[in-house]
């Protein structure tokens, strides 16, 4: 079975993880004169910078590290934006002490407990 609760938090550690390494290769790229050395200088980036990151700054083990730098060098805004109807939202992944129930899915009964 897919593991939802983990995809979506590696998508939201490589959301930040994009975000830095797309600084650092804005203020890098000036040193590449060709595009695809830039393409595979930022592949090395994503897979350094990200495996250091997820080690230091989460719980995130060492293959799962490589897949969130993967998914920061494709966009992971891209694919959470794709997933975002499907997933839970991440105050739900921090705190699973409750559960939400629309309005419209609450039954009113009455004192005597029949619904007449």
């Amino acid at each position: 079975m897919l593991n939802l609760t983990l995809l979506q938090q590696m998508l939201v550690v490589a959301i930040a993880l994009s975000v830095i390494t797309c600084a650092f290769i804005q203020k890098t790229k000036k040193y590449f004169p060709c595009s695809s050395c830039l393409v595979i200088y930022n592949l090395v980036v994503n897979f350094i910078v990200g495996t250091l990151f997820c080690i230091t700054f989460t719980s995130v083990d060492f293959p799962n590290s490589l897949w969130v730098s993967f998914f920061s060098f494709i966009g992971a805004d891209t694919i959470y934006k794709s997933l975002e109807g499907k997933l839970k939202d991440y105050s739900s992944l921090v705190n699973t002490d409750y559960i939400t129930v629309k309005k419209s899915n609450i039954i009113n009964v009455d004192e005597k407990g029949s619904d007449e």
